[in-house]
């Protein structure tokens, strides 16, 4: 994984508060890892009723498949900056 620096008055420019940017992105990276999680389980979920058969090496070859193409996935926390970059992200505070 390459390292990216980025421009951090740029990211606190746009909420007007480095630290709430920061928290912005937190929860949109906790929200993207969610929903990736519960992606993988569910594709995951199909396995879990082959009894015998998941010792065939064409099952585990399957499963591993599935695994092997969520890990190449971009991390949440990338996912996140980039769709506040791009403006993305709609957020609010609890003052309007």
């Amino acid at each position: 994984m390459p390292i990216e620096t980025l421009d951090l008055d740029e990211l606190a420019d746009r909420t007007g508060n480095l630290y709430e940017t920061v928290a912005i992105l937190a929860k949109r990276s906790r929200q993207v890892a969610s929903d990736t999680r519960s992606e993988l389980d569910d594709k995951l979920s199909y396995f879990e009723g082959f009894g015998p058969e998941m010792e065939d090496a064409r099952m585990q070859e399957e499963q591993a498949k599935v695994s092997l193409e969520y890990e190449k996935e971009p991390e949440p926390t990338i996912t996140a900056i980039d769709e506040f970059l791009d403006d993305k992200i709609y957020y609010r505070t609890p003052d309007e």
